[in-house]
């Protein structure tokens, strides 16, 4: 069951305005799950009820639960291996140019140690063709591989690596039940009032760059139902979202503060300060995330549309998912 110091916490944040809707799952070691659903999927320009099996802009959950577990796939089929350098899959990168781009390995761009920018505004660039294009040939303002920088840059340049190995576009990629690409908007949970595109986005992609590149990329994108994203907690708990092998190594920590995949548990974070040193999760910045902890037998979805009507709203997104993290695992 859902503590009840946690349910209140959501029905004060949506009671009081700070996020429209919410969407809590938990499920535990034994199988045994609770879901709460709360608020409203859209406030403006109509109310609209929040609906259980309704879709989430996942945002940058896109990077673990698409991309770095294709990528893990990849390698599990011998198609790729994560010391294999970038150019290795994309012999046109930096054409005619001399870069260290060409050698950061995947791990790296997984890790966020390749040394690459935070983000760039790719939506100002152009057309599709031109931002995928240009974002091969960008010369980017490398530092030295090694410290963590949280970058959307070097997922979308996994995106690439993914469509180059596979012969096909990310949108048609096999996906699980309970995640898409392409979901119906009339069943989708609305996000910000869009000051670049002048409208309120509802199923379809929140993010400006990955809208810019079609809708789909290798750092936001997907979508998402509560029992959807659930089952991805389930499976990274109790096991199956990879292979032995490869999902232990997902989990484990790669560079500081990171794993393979995910961020792992450390002061401050998202998951909230009784978390075990083992936990790890991630967040999107539509005011989704997921985390899971293994000692405590334990992982949970909080999904909200912070951003909805606007992402400047002074919400304290951090301070809610840390405080339903806690009361979770204090009332196990």
């Amino acid at each position: 069951m859902i503590p009840d110091p946690t349910r209140a916490l959501l029905q004060q944040a949506v009671s009081s305005g700070g996020v429209p809707g919410a969407a809590l799952g938990v499920v535990w070691a034994t199988g045994k799950r609770d879901t709460l659903t709360l608020g409203h999927a859209q406030l403006l320009p109509a109310a609209v009820p929040l609906q259980a099996d309704f879709w989430w802009d996942l945002a940058s959950l896109t990077k673990p639960l698409f991309t770095a577990r294709a990528i893990l796939r990849a390698v599990e089929a011998g198609r790729l291996d994560l010391d294999d350098p970038l150019a290795a899959f994309l012999p046109d990168l930096a054409w005619m140019q001399a870069t260290a781009l060409k050698e950061r390995t995947l791990r790296q761009l997984l890790t966020h140690t390749a040394g690459l920018p935070a983000w760039s505004p790719l939506y100002t660039w152009g057309d599709a063709a031109t931002i995928r294009a240009r974002v091969l040939q960008e010369p980017w303002n490398l530092t030295e591989p090694g410290p963590v920088v949280y970058s959307d840059l070097g997922y979308i340049l996994l995106g690439r690596v993914l469509e180059r190995v596979y012969g096909q576009p990310l949108r048609d990629f096999t996906l699980d039940n309970g995640l898409t690409f392409a979901p119906d908007s009339a069943q989708s949970v609305a996000t910000e009032h869009c000051l670049w595109r002048e409208r309120t986005l509802r199923g379809e992609t929140h993010d400006e760059n990955a809208a810019a590149l079609g809708g789909v990329s290798g750092h936001a994108g997907l979508f998402g139902t509560l029992e959807g994203i659930l089952a991805q907690a389930e499976a990274l708990l109790r096991g199956g979202w990879l292979s032995l092998a490869a999902q232990t190594l997902a989990v484990q920590p790669h560079a500081e503060g990171r794993t393979l995949a995910f961020v792992q548990a450390q002061p401050g974070w998202s998951g909230g300060g009784l978390c075990s040193p083992h936990a790890f999760g991630h967040t999107g910045f539509t005011g989704t995330g997921l985390w899971v902890d293994p000692v405590r037998g334990a992982a949970w979805v909080l999904l909200t549309n912070r951003v909805h009507p606007t992402r400047h709203s002074g919400f304290d997104i951090q301070g809610l998912r840390r405080a339903v993290g806690n009361t979770l695992l204090a009332g196990l």
